[in-house]
């Protein structure tokens, strides 16, 4: 990402207009140029980009009730990114040019965008983002909204742009913001040694302290009851954070831990605010013949959080057994549209027999609706859809003591309607799918205690940490019937 022009303007309620500040870079503008082709549009002079900007911002003409070209309904505003007509032409046009005008100050900038037309969403672009952090910076720096223009607080600040730009966006291209602070000589931006607030850090925090931790692992699994096809399931995970520190540059180091027999952690990748890893936390790959198993923890991140909620890094572990074990058998009957269903699950005794939810659900595609469902489970209790194509096995919150559960009986399909079709599931191909969440565990055995996260702040935060266990894509194939089968384990 990087900026074409900047421009500071300061204001008098729309009179004593100027440009105390601009600044072009021709590297950008050169790309600009190549980029566009003949829709170049080239930045026009100082004054006639002033007249623009208080134009579209009703600074211009304040006596005039009317100015075509900005009240015209045809000119639809989005601040704070706006749409300059510099002539009559439809390449005459400067898109987007980011503004933030605040008391007597008025900053722009033109951000580069690489994509050509039509015009991508603002969302989409990370140019227009970083430009209104920049913007947003430099307007802190130059004293905020309070400031007084005709006074002795904004002229020193101006006269240190451009070692400050030199500094947060060499060549056009933001790097960092400025520190909101007074000079303390001139030509030096800031006092040697004092900290810089990274990239991703736009702001600081103000209020409570707290922070909130949280691990998810999911797990995906291919079930086929059959002895020549070969069950596949993988676990990746996630640790979420979301810090409420204060301080420019607060540290945090979150810990993750595993049991004596817990899994090692493999292909871990961390969010770039971490500052420093060790080398055997980065070595541990699933694709590697050699042994993953070498480092089993702890694992430290120290980092600087950013101020919303983050990824801080994901990984995958290599588990024995699934968590749920299921055999699922649909028999053709001597009856065309009766079919003879089968279900066993069994839950692992490693996993903890507490579910936030758990339910399996048996679509039945390619065939007309239910009529008759005579079927009955050991545990639980069945629901059938109103499209009358599905059949919902709550199982709640818990297995029985025996961690074993059965589904038995016959389905007759004589409705009127066709169900869904589905090219693969055809006459015998059939699946269950499972859903479940278990809280307060994960099959790696990894957790982060919470006296383990390590806060270096100002105050001392409320710390919070969780862990959870769900499925995805949870699959059970029908025994009886050919099943698609997977050349190797998933990838997470």
């Amino acid at each position: 990402m990087s900026i074409r022009a900047l421009w500071i303007i300061t204001h008098e309620k729309g009179e004593h207009v100027s440009v105390r500040f601009s600044r072009r870079f021709p590297t950008v503008e050169y790309r600009a140029k190549s980029l566009a082709g003949s829709s170049y549009q080239a930045v026009p002079e100082d004054s006639a980009v002033l007249q623009l900007l208080l134009t579209e911002l009703g600074l211009a003409d304040p006596g005039k009730p009317y100015v075509a070209q900005r009240d015209d309904c045809l000119n639809q505003q989005r601040t704070p990114a706006l749409e300059l007509h510099v002539d009559s032409s439809a390449k005459g046009i400067l898109w987007p040019v980011l503004v933030i005008s605040r008391g007597p100050l008025i900053l722009a900038c033109l951000p580069l965008v690489e994509a050509g037309e039509p015009r991508p969403p603002l969302s989409s672009l990370l140019s227009v983002s970083q430009g209104l952090t920049l913007l947003e910076g430099l307007q802190s720096f130059l004293g905020g909204s309070e400031i007084k223009t005709d006074g002795d607080g904004l002229a020193p600040r101006l006269a240190l742009m451009p070692s400050v730009l030199q500094q947060v966006c060499p060549l056009g291209t933001p790097l960092d913001v400025p520190q909101a602070r007074a000079p303390s000589t001139a030509g030096v931006p800031a006092a040697a040694g004092s900290p810089r607030q990274p990239a991703w850090r736009t702001g600081q925090h103000r209020g409570r302290p707290a922070v909130n931790v949280a691990l998810t692992e999911t797990v995906r699994c291919m079930q086929y009851g059959d002895p020549s096809k070969q069950d596949l399931w993988d676990v990746y995970g996630t640790v979420t954070c979301k810090c409420d520190v204060e301080g420019v540059l607060p540290n945090v180091t979150v810990t993750l831990t595993l049991p004596p027999n817990g899994s090692p952690l493999q292909d871990i990748l961390a969010h770039p605010c971490v500052t420093s890893l060790d080398s055997s936390i980065l070595n541990a790959s699933s694709v590697d013949d050699g042994d993953g198993s070498a480092f089993s923890g702890p694992y430290k991140f120290p980092f600087c959080p950013p101020l919303e909620p983050f990824k801080l890094c994901s990984y995958t572990s290599q588990v024995p057994v699934p968590p749920i074990l299921g055999s699922y058998q649909l028999k053709q009957q001597q009856e065309v549209n009766h079919l003879r269903v089968s279900v066993n699950l069994k839950l692992h005794e490693s996993v903890k027999n507490t579910f936030e939810y758990c339910e399996a659900r048996l679509p039945f595609f390619n065939r007309v609706q239910m009529s008759i469902v005579d079927v009955k489970v050991s545990s639980g209790h069945l629901d059938v859809n109103k499209e009358k194509n599905l059949l919902v096995w709550v199982l709640g919150q818990k297995f029985p003591k025996s961690r074993e559960v059965t589904m038995e009986g016959g389905i007759r399909f004589s409705g009127q309607l066709p169900g869904p079709v589905d090219p693969l599931c055809t006459d015998l191909t059939a699946y269950i799918k499972l859903y479940f969440k278990v809280p307060d565990l994960t099959l790696s055995g990894c957790s982060v205690d919470q006296h383990s996260v390590q806060v270096y702040s100002c105050a001392k935060p409320k710390i919070v940490t969780c862990r959870e266990l769900q499925s995805k894509e949870y699959f059970i194939w029908n025994s009886t019937g050919p099943a698609p089968v997977s050349s190797g384990y998933y990838t997470a």
